[in-house]
């Protein structure tokens, strides 16, 4: 197997969980990256070797963690890190960067935060079939986005039951509920033209800003760019998968102006909706 292997995924416009990259490598002595902030969630696994985390907390402390292998360690969106492999025996390691409507849930529930950020095993077993599915994801780039989608959920299953500082998810908090019926409810009423955040926080019995606030800390989207961006989807698989027009599209996800939807959809996938269409249905007129 190489040493070495990177790659980004196709931008699959998947909403619990999204795939951005993984990869592996054997580094070389004192090889280092950061300090550096990410975007995303990207959990790094130590196969051999060793070498040193610098991470800040929440309350932007820098600590100093000495990992080896079968440790790993997490990296949390805006979180500032550097690491450094040994330079007598560096590392090799393997991660994967994702994100996600689930994210957060399903970090809470393996112990790894900001705070916390060291992987250690309580499993050997479990752990094994848990860098089995990573190499899964890192070596399926030629695969569907399905494959790849599939695999990321059961090394996400494995890195929870296999973790040291595993807590049993609870059912979240008053917070974390209000969040989730405003995604149910634009889930539900997405197609809706005349839906403002003034209605969805309505829904919720929730004081506009107070909504807005609380969502954008959950989801690092405000509730206006997450209804878009969901729009944007529904809009992706209806091209996709069916051969009716551009403005039946649109007023299919609450747009009745055709030019309005064209610019919204171009900003979430870089292509115009007939472009994007031409690069990707599936189904073909009879």
């Amino acid at each position: 197997m190489s040493d070495f292997s990177f790659h980004l995924f196709p931008n699959e416009r998947y909403m619990d969980l999204l795939l951005i990259q993984a990869g592996y490598e054997q580094c070389a002595p004192c090889h280092s990256f950061g300090p550096a902030a990410r975007n995303h969630y990207l959990f790094h696994y130590v196969i051999s070797g060793k070498g040193t985390l610098d991470s800040t907390d929440s309350h932007g402390n820098t600590h100093l963690y000495h990992l080896s292998s079968g440790s790993g360690f997490l990296i949390c969106p805006n979180q500032i890190n550097t690491y450094i492999a040994d330079n007598h025996l560096p590392w090799k390691y393997i991660w994967i960067e994702f994100d996600g409507l689930k994210c957060k849930d399903v970090l809470a529930s393996t112990g790894l935060s900001f705070d916390s950020p060291i992987y250690r095993s309580v499993n050997h077993t479990l752990t094994e079939q848990m860098l089995k599915e990573m190499y899964a994801v890192a070596d399926g780039f030629d695969q569907s986005s399905l494959y790849l989608i599939a695999h990321l959920y059961l090394f996400l299953d494995l890195l929870v039951r296999s973790s040291f500082n595993r807590t049993e998810f609870t059912a979240g908090k008053l917070k974390d509920l209000y969040v989730r019926e405003a995604v149910a409810f634009i889930e539900q009423n997405y197609y809706r033209s005349n839906i403002t955040v003034e209605d969805i926080a309505l829904f919720c019995n929730l004081n506009q800003s107070y909504l807005g606030k609380i969502f954008k800390k959950s989801l690092n989207q405000t509730l206006q760019q997450f209804l878009i961006f969901y729009r944007m989807n529904k809009a992706a698989e209806l091209l996709k998968y069916s051969t009716i027009s551009i403005g039946d599209v649109a007023k299919q996800v609450g747009y009745p102006n055709q030019l309005n939807f064209s610019r919204a959809f171009k900003n979430v996938f870089g292509l115009s909706p007939q472009n994007w269409r031409k690069e990707n249905q599936l189904i073909t007129k009879q």
